[in-house]
Order: C-alpha cells, then sequence, then structure tokens
C-alpha cells in the first residue's frame, strides 16, 4: 500500500473517478466525476488486485480515529430543524441510518429539494417548523469550517420529509415530577398536513410517508 503524507478534510478533492476508485473514507460526486473525502485523514492509494478486471487504484482516506457515523451521498439520516427561511431549511443531524451520531453535522434542505414536483412553489414554512424531525436522504457535502460540516438534503421522495412534530398544545401534566408542561405530538392527516390530537388544529408540512 502507497501511503501519502497528505492530511485531507471532508470536501477535499482525491482525484478523478476515471483514474481512481473511490475506497473507505470517500465518495464520487456524479455531477462531475470527482472523488471527494468524507472524513480527516490521510489520502492513501491501493494499488488493484492484478486479476481485477478494473485496473483503477483504490484511494481512501485512513488514519482519523472515527467518532461515529458520518453522513456521505445517498445516506438516509434523522434530523432536527433548527430554523426555517424563505428558500431554505437548517437542520441538525442526529442520526446516520440507524446510529446515532457523536460529531456536529449541519443540514441544509433547498428549497428546490423538498419535494419532486412543482419545486418553484414550494412554501417552506408551510414544510418545516423549527423543532420537526425529518428523515431526509444525504444528497452532496457542502463544506467544513473547523469541526462543522455541512451537507445539503433532500426530502424529495414520498417516505421522506417530517416524520415527527409537536403541537402548540401542552400536555396536561398527570404527574408532581418530570417536564411539567409537554408539548402534544401531532398526527398525520395527509402527505401535506398534520393534526393535533387536543386542539384537532391543522397545521401544513411535507409529510413523510410511513415506512412499514
Amino acid at each position: 500500500m502507497e501511503k501519502s503524507d497528505e492530511m485531507v478534510t471532508p470536501g477535499e478533492v482525491l482525484g478523478r473517478a476515471t483514474e481512481l476508485k473511490a475506497g473507505k473514507g470517500a465518495y464520487v460526486a456524479s455531477q462531475n466525476n470527482t472523488i471527494y473525502a468524507s472524513l480527516t485523514g490521510f489520502r492513501r492509494i491501493q494499488p488493484p488486485p492484478p486479476d481485477s478486471p478494473d485496473q483503477r487504484p483504490t484511494v481512501e482516506v485512513t488514519g482519523h480515529k472515527a467518532h461515529g457515523p458520518v453522513p456521505e451521498p445517498g445516506s438516509v439520516v434523522i434530523a432536527r430543524v433548527t430554523k426555517v427561511m424563505a428558500r431554505t431549511a437548517s437542520a441538525d443531524i442526529m442520526c446516520v441510518g440507524p446510529k446515532s451520531v457523536r460529531e456536529k453535522f449541519t443540514g441544509i434542505i433547498r428549497q428546490q429539494d423538498v419535494r419532486a414536483t412543482e419545486m418553484d412553489k414550494v412554501d417552506m414554512h408551510s414544510s418545516f417548523h423549527p423543532g420537526d424531525i425529518v428523515r431526509a436522504v444525504v444528497v452532496s457535502f457542502i463544506f467544513s469550517l473547523g469541526d462543522a460540516r455541512a451537507y445539503y438534503l433532500s426530502t424529495a421522495k414520498n417516505e421522506l420529509g417530517v416524520v415527527s412534530a409537536e403541537s402548540s398544545a401542552v400536555l396536561p401534566s398527570l404527574f408532581n415530577f418530570g417536564p411539567k408542561h409537554r408539548r402534544a405530538t401531532m398526527v398525520p392527516i395527509s402527505w401535506t398536513e398534520m393534526q393535533c390530537p387536543l386542539t384537532g388544529q391543522i397545521q401544513q408540512r411535507k409529510v413523510a410517508k410511513v415506512v412499514s
């Protein structure tokens, strides 16, 4: 194995997919056929087996002590919405697949990535609210700034979108301990609406279809 002394961080270019294959800690961006790092570590080149029909070497990033799962393009993630603006929503990524993350990863959902049709008519404030829990897929890596890493997310499939949302209605406390003010969890009634079980109030969301 050939080792490079070059330290790389997420988002750095590792090479072209026409010349190299992406290994651990790397991924290919289909839009420009370029391989990028998804971890912090050392860039390594692994030569292909002599009998392999694909004689491209494999580039990978190693030497980084993993601190839980790391999002990559195509990963399904669970995130909590933190801010909603006119054209984007920000979210903290909490899980990659079934595993909880241990580092800070920020997700950005753009207006054109909320749903698959009539993207220009999407109202972000009718799709997500701060505090909503969403299921999304990672589209691409955006940048790394210090320990923070950001990714574009998409909810443009039926099974993606808001999976849990709290109502403004407060549940009465039945006990003298624990949280005194718990919000009621809204129930999805269509792919665009959720309803408070206490007040009957209906709010708009980009609702995720329940995965059986």
